[in-house]
């Protein structure tokens, strides 16, 4: 049988032999592994996220809002390291979270003390223009609300949302030329642009997930200037 990589089946340690190369991914794949505790999908999603956000956008404090496991912060403070710390904040936290954070400090002793985790809402973390907002399968409107957040504080942000909500959802006016998920998400895109964003859409491959749109966005220089 085929190893799918969008089986919410969780990674254990029979599935550790299949990850045998030096790369990152392997490496932080046998860690998960060890851990015991995250579906298969999630650590490809957030693998694929997290190194195509890292091309475009390096340092800056990583917020993970809407963060489950916290997987996604890790990756991207070892895809770049001159980020200070990666802040990880959901209104509850997986009993099972601590565990992989420890599992992945263990394996690279440079995480310690630079994954913080808050319980909560994501409105009650102030973002700042020097931040880099970051969410994974934010569903239907918290999404819209993650953006938000990102506006607000004109940080750059990168999204991978799910579960449209179509009956309340903004779909632009563009329901009659699109389905609509992809006319809420173009919507969300251009809302980025009316904002000055710089926006850029990316995929994810759907043998992971169908719900594989990237959606990034660069804020107004200006504002990028004066935070640094």
């Amino acid at each position: 049988m085929a190893f799918d990589p969008g089986s919410r089946s969780r990674l254990t340690l029979r599935d550790k032999e299949r990850f045998g190369a030096e790369t990152l991914f392997d490496r932080v794949a046998r860690v998960v592994c060890d851990a015991d505790c995250l579906p298969r999908k999630e650590l490809f999603e957030a693998w694929e996220v997290a190194r195509r956000v890292r091309r475009r956008f390096r340092g800056g404090r990583v917020v993970d809002l809407a963060a489950g496991h916290g997987l996604l912060g890790a990756l991207m403070l070892l895809l770049d390291d001159t980020s200070a710390h990666a802040l990880a904040i959901d209104v509850t936290t997986p009993l099972s979270a601590g565990r992989l954070t420890s599992a992945l400090t263990t394996a690279w002793p440079r995480l310690e003390g630079r994954l913080v985790r808050i319980e909560g809402r994501i409105e009650e973390v102030a973002i700042d223009s020097s931040d880099l907002v970051v969410s994974v399968h934010a569903c239907g409107a918290l999404t819209d609300r993650v953006l938000d957040r990102a506006i607000a504080g004109s940080a750059r942000v990168a999204v991978l949302p799910c579960c449209h909500a179509l009956d309340t959802g903004d779909v632009g006016g563009l329901g009659g030329w699109m389905d609509g998920p992809l006319a809420i998400d173009a919507t969300r895109a251009a809302r980025l642009r009316a904002q000055g964003y710089i926006v850029h859409t990316q995929t994810i491959p759907e043998a992971i997930t169908p719900k594989n749109r990237l959606l990034l966005g660069e804020p107004p220089q200006g504002s990028r200037a004066r935070a640094d």
